[in-house]
């Protein structure tokens, strides 16, 4: 392979700016990150401890093993909604006795650990990413079930309803995919660090293994005060539900620990016994780090995204030795493709310079079948506006050769990981595995942009289209109108169309600062390799 040469001048205005804009996107991004470790506040933080509990990223911490990564997914969930950063809930990647396993948990500070909207996302999205990766499923199971009341103390009742009738869906569906787990072999275990009622209750219900701490656990599908509404019986909590009560009667319980680190002991003695291998292929034990600097990723992206920049650049600072095997360089050079390494891990790379023209996208699909041929996992560098259009690239054949792409990206079987650099636009989000089409994993830079098309050509398209309806009927069109609605669905089209937005909905599993893009698709790739790599050579058919 070739060591890529960076044309990068680091010491340019441009690159200059970027870098400062970026730095300071970062230190918002800090910010929510400190505010999301902060669960429910300082005061719900005392309370736990003062009843001899650790809050859920302490709880984390310590099943660790030591020294070892911990990737958080959707760490910024619930931004700008009712609910706290974070959405009182943690999920992530991160190994046990040298396993890896998808770790979720409740964060008892935060409303109890309820379930909301946003954290029973995050919750199927971990189910997700421990059935396609084949990944052991550790949950910290504290939790009073459904948020009725809203995330700011909401007494509406038809709020309440709407979300009740919400949580049921997903409720259901997480018996489900626990369930599904275990009958795949991977394995479920439950540790429950105190009340979980309802929902909460079929966690550990519906796992292969439960961990219960004395005076301090408590299952039970319904507390005292609805058995007393239901049955009029008076129960107590711990004939109900406790600890002691489900390891000695009921069976619920496989483990009683008499506290905390002793519950994270035993969840580790679990882990251990499960003789958990790895199906997919290792990495070559040895391998250089990039030529180029990774500082320098700071500098390359614009807040202005029509500013171009060659994602080559970026290659170059996040794969092995900076070594790039470039795939047809001179067809369809809007779309840079070929061979590498990260972290030993061979991968194949797909990487946008402009629009997506027929010769790029006739490349793409060809690319995506070699690199399933020899069972090769597929990095998406995205920076697209889209497929291009006008007359000439339609009878050109764009929609036929962009529709191969798309073939192409939808019937592959490697794992494809996604990384948005800058815009992802329209189909030209889906034809570089946008989150619609199941990438194994999606992050963003904090320059990313996604939506359906530019939030200026949406009001535009909008303008039009009002214009001739106008003309249809044989009205006047009212241009004052139109510019203040179009200057209101701009505004909302950027606001939306913003990385931290999206991030913020659970549209992809984190923003990463640029500088550790190497190291996350490296712990992405580890993690895709618990399951067997195999590429497809059936594809759908196409138009030739």
């Amino acid at each position: 392979m070739a060591i890529l040469e960076s044309k990068l001048d680091v010491r340019a205005a441009p690159f200059q700016q970027n870098r400062t804009d970026t730095l300071d996107m970062l230190a918002v991004l800090d910010e929510l990150h400190a505010e999301a470790g902060r669960g429910g506040g300082k005061a719900a933080i005392d309370r736990l401890r003062a009843r001899g509990k650790m809050p859920i990223r302490e709880r984390i911490a310590h099943v660790l093993d030591r020294d070892s990564p911990f990737m958080e997914i959707s760490p910024l969930a619930a931004w700008r909604s009712d609910y706290p950063v974070g959405s009182g809930f943690v999920v992530g990647i991160g190994v046990i006795e040298g396993v890896e396993c998808v770790i979720l948990g409740h964060d008892p500070s935060v409303r109890a650990g309820a379930f909301n909207p946003f954290n029973a996302k995050k919750l199927m999205r971990g189910l997700e990413l421990s059935r396609i990766n084949r990944l052991p499923y550790v949950q910290f199971v504290e939790s009073a079930g459904a948020d009725l009341g809203g995330g700011g103390g909401q007494t509406d009742p038809e709020a309440a309803l709407r979300r009740e009738e919400g949580h049921f869906a997903e409720s259901g569906r997480l018996f489900y995919e626990i369930s599904e787990l275990s009958k795949m072999r991977i394995p479920t275990i439950s540790v429950v660090f105190g009340s979980s009622t309802a929902g909460g209750a079929y966690q550990p219900g519906m796992s292969d293994y439960n961990i219960l701490i004395r005076n301090q656990s408590q299952v039970f599908l319904g507390g005292p005060p609805l058995v007393k509404m239901a049955t009029g019986e008076d129960a107590d909590v711990e004939s109900l539900g406790g600890a002691d009560m489900h390891a000695t009667v009921s069976g619920l319980g496989d483990y009683l620990a008499q506290d905390e680190m002793d519950a994270i002991r035993m969840c580790r003695e679990v882990v251990r016994h499960l003789n958990w291998r790895k199906q997919g292929p290792e990495p070559a034990a040895v391998f250089d780090e990039p030529v180029h600097d990774a500082e320098d990723l700071l500098g390359i992206v614009s807040k202005d995204l029509k500013a171009p920049f060659d994602m080559r650049e970026v290659i170059a600072r996040i794969v092995d030795g900076s070594d790039f095997e470039d795939f047809k360089p001179l067809y369809g050079p809007t779309l840079v493709c070929g061979w590498a390494r990260v972290h030993g891990y061979p991968v194949g790379i797909l990487g946008n310079n402009g629009a997506l023209f027929s010769e790029s996208s006739e490349k793409a699909a060809q690319f995506i079948q070699l690199c399933n041929q020899i069972d090769t996992p597929l990095i998406f560098l995205h920076n697209i506006t889209g497929y291009i259009v006008g007359t000439d690239f339609e009878q050109g054949g764009i929609t036929k050769n962009g529709s191969k792409m798309i073939n192409a990206v939808s019937n592959s079987t490697v794992p494809h990981i996604s990384i948005i650099t800058g815009a992802s636009y329209g189909a030209g989000n889906y034809g570089m595995s946008g989150r619609a089409f199941g990438p194994r994993f999606t992050f963003t830079w904090p320059t990313a942009k996604i939506a359906v098309m530019g939030p200026k050509q949406m009001a535009g398209v909008m303008s039009i289209v009002g214009r001739a309806s106008a003309q249809r009927r044989g009205e006047v069109f009212d241009e004052e109108a139109d510019a203040k609605r179009s200057a209101v669905v701009e505004y909302w089209g950027e606001e939306r169309s913003k990385g931290l937005f999206a991030t913020s909905r659970i549209s992809d599993d984190g923003m990463i600062d640029p500088r550790d893009t190497r190291v996350t698709i490296a712990l992405a790739l580890s993690a895709c390799c618990n399951a067997p790599v195999k590429g497809t050579k059936e594809f759908g058919t196409w138009r030739m």
